[in-house]
Order: C-alpha cells, then structure tokens, then sequence
C-alpha cells in the first residue's frame, strides 16, 4: 500500500516552505513596520462562530465532532475568529486594533476529483475600530508596500465597494436582485441573458456586469445611474479615496466585483498578478463595519477592514518572475570528529559555532573516509569543513567552486 496525503491535501517540501517562509518573513516585517501586532486563533472554531451572520457558506465548512459539546469546524477564513476575539478577550483594549495573521485555512472543495484542494495558507491584516477614509486609504497603501516589498511585478487592484454595488442593484425590481446578485457574482453572463427581464432593464443590469475599467472611465459612466442618497454618498466617498489612492496604485475600478464572504459592507478589492500570460488572485479584502457585532454580548459593532494574501497563488507568481529562493537554506559548516573520541568535541564546537550568530552548522554522521566527506560538502554547497580532534582543536577548510582549501 501506497501511503499518499488525504484528497484535498499536499505535503510541503523543504523548498516550498523555504519559499513561503520568505514570503511570510518579508510581509511580516512589512506588516510591522506599519504597527500591526500578531494574533493566532484556534484552527478549530465552534460552528456558530464559523456561521454568525450568515457570513460563511455552510457547505464550505469542513465539520469536526466534538463528542463532549457541539459540532465545530476548521476555519474557512480568518477574519471571523479575530472579529470574535477582538470583541471578546480583546475588549476595552484601545482602538484601533492593528492584528496581523499566518496560517492555513480549511474548506470544503464543491468539486470532485484527485486535485481539489481543502488546505490553504494565507497571511493578512485586519484593522479594527478604524473607520472611513483614512482607514481605506491606510489599508490599500500597506497592500501597496506589502508588494513593492516583494518586488512583485505586474500587478493590478480590483476595487468596488459592496454598499455602492447594492445601491446600484437596488435599482433593480427586488423580485429580481438576488438572483441578479449571485450571477454577477459569478460573473455567468449567459445566466444574466436567460433572467425574463424586460429589455430595458436586462441592458442596465448588462452594464452593471461591464462596469470594470480605468477608474476615471468607470466614475464618469455611474453619473448615468438613478442612485438615491446612500447611493450618492457612496460614489462621492469613493471618489475621495481614489483621489487619494489612485495615482499610486495600479487601480482598476470593478462594481461588478462581489466577494464570496458576505460580510462586506464598504470597499471591496482583488490583488490580480500577471506573469507570462498567467493570471492569478493573490490577494483580497474589503471593509465590513457590521461584522464585530456579531459577537459583541452587548450586540456592539466596530468598523473593520483587511485583506489576506493567498499564498500558494502568491508563491508561483513570485516564483515566475524568479524572486524567490531556488533551494533550501544551506549548512554553513560541516562539523567532523577526526575519530570516535572526537565526537563530543565535535558536538560542542558545533553549538560554538551556532551561538556565535545565524549559522547553520551539521555534524557528518557516516564515517565516511576524507573524500568522502569533500565531496559531500561540494555537493550540499557547504562553504566549510571543521575537521575537530579529540581535544576540540578544529582544523579549517574552505570548499570554494569545487576544490577544498586548507585555512
């Protein structure tokens, strides 16, 4: 029998996580320097945390049986868990709340077959008690910084707003707004075709589908819109964050773009990469000021705004354009005993040279004869031998472009 990981499921090679922990390391230190603290969560939720508001799918949840209370389930996102714990064990810290995450997420593949995945890893932000433009323009511009830290090319922002979206739908007869919203959601423009719509509304709710493009194009296009107040406001407050944020981000405007979590109730984007013809999502977030109240015991909301990073999606495109590391972190020392009696010297001249710094030192294991051990260090591109004797005096080569040299 061939043991294999579970459907859904793949094993990270040295590599794969030596890439992502790259990754991981440069948004970490970018989030930061922008004063957001790291907050871990249980990967494991009650389900009805996983499913307050409606917020989530329940057929995307992944359960898991508690026999000594109720069901739970493995998280499909983040932001759910750090809005129950911001209003519960962080409560009446000051706000904002700058939080920061890593970790991977669970859901339910809806397809089937060998390749479907169930395990994902994400890093994100999430601000809490930050409210209107300056909390927008905060969060797009540590998105702006997070890229540029990772020299990534070739890379747009889909933004739209939810609220303004669903004043642009409730332009529509409601008997027909919510099938109208799940298929722009879906983007299913043959399924918008098929809705008995008279023509005249079935033209408007086509333009909603292709209102995308240069930020200025798409703004001058919603003057044409029957938009009530709410709906005013919302265009004029957009306005005032592209003002803002659009000479510097790379900004596609998209108010057909409906995320697939419904807590979103203001700005809403997709971080889009393209590298040699390839497209992918990397990244996604949005405002959702309703969401906290959710959990609050007195019913109580906060603002909130995030975005996550997908970090397989992020990883290939990073390593399309050649960005990432090309081989596991290497051993800067091969420690070898000379003989028998020499192994424990060997050992503590290792932990000498470790101490010293961030040096990665290996003891060769295999008695093997002085070839042997030259050979394997060119191979592992290892740039030092340490031959140490029984009283712990090392004697030093260099490997350097396949030859060894005494030191």
């Amino acid at each position: 029998m061939v043991y294999q990981p579970p459907t859904g499921g793949r094993d990270l090679l040295p590599l794969d996580v030596a890439q992502q922990r790259w990754i991981e390391h440069h948004l970490e230190q970018t989030f930061q320097r922008w004063g957001y603290h790291e907050i871990v969560t249980p990967t494991i939720e009650r389900l009805d945390t996983l499913m307050a508001g409606g917020a989530v799918r329940p057929e995307t949840v992944m359960h898991v049986q508690d026999p000594d209370s109720d069901w739970l389930g493995l998280r499909p996102e983040l932001t759910a868990s750090i809005a129950r714990a911001a209003v519960t064990r962080l409560a009446g810290t000051p706000l904002p709340q700058r939080l920061y995450y890593k970790a991977n997420v669970f859901r339910r593949a809806s397809t089937k077959g060998l390749n479907r995945r169930q395990e994902f890893f994400q890093a994100g932000v999430e601000l809490i008690g930050g409210l209107g433009l300056r909390a927008d323009a905060e969060i797009l511009f540590l998105l702006q910084d997070c890229l540029q830290t990772l020299n990534l090319q070739a890379w747009s922002v889909l933004l739209g707003d939810a609220g303004l979206t669903q004043c642009l739908l409730n332009t529509f007869p409601p008997a027909w707004q919510s099938q109208i919203r799940h298929h722009l959601a879906q983007l299913d423009r043959v399924a918008l075709l098929e809705l008995p719509l008279p023509n005249d509304i079935r033209t408007k709710v086509l333009e909603l589908l292709n209102l995308r493009g240069p930020a200025d194009l798409v703004m001058a296009k919603l003057q044409a819109w029957p938009l009530d107040q709410a709906g005013n406001q919302r265009l004029q407050a957009l306005a005032q964050l592209l003002a803002i944020i659009g000479d510097q981000l790379n900004i596609i405007l998209d108010l057909s773009l409906i995320q697939t979590f419904d807590y979103y109730t203001g700005i809403v984007w997709d971080v889009v990469a393209y590298a040699e013809g390839d497209l992918r999502v990397i990244a996604q977030g949005g405002r959702y000021d309703q969401l906290l109240g959710t959990y609050s015991p007195e019913a109580q909301s906060q603002p909130g705004i995030g975005f996550v990073f997908n970090l397989e999606n992020l990883q290939q495109s990073l390593g399309n354009q050649g960005q990432l590391p090309q081989q596991p972190p290497r051993s800067h020392w091969l420690v070898v005993p000379t003989s028998e009696p020499a192994l424990k010297a060997s050992f503590t001249h290792a932990q000498t040279l470790r101490l010293e710094g961030e040096v990665r030192a290996e003891i060769a294991l295999d008695p093997l004869s002085p070839a042997e051990i030259r050979a394997y260090a060119q191979r592992q591109q290892i740039p030092y031998i340490a031959w140490v004797n029984e009283a712990g005096q090392p004697r030093v080569e260099i490997v350097s472009e396949g030859e060894v040299v005494p030191c």
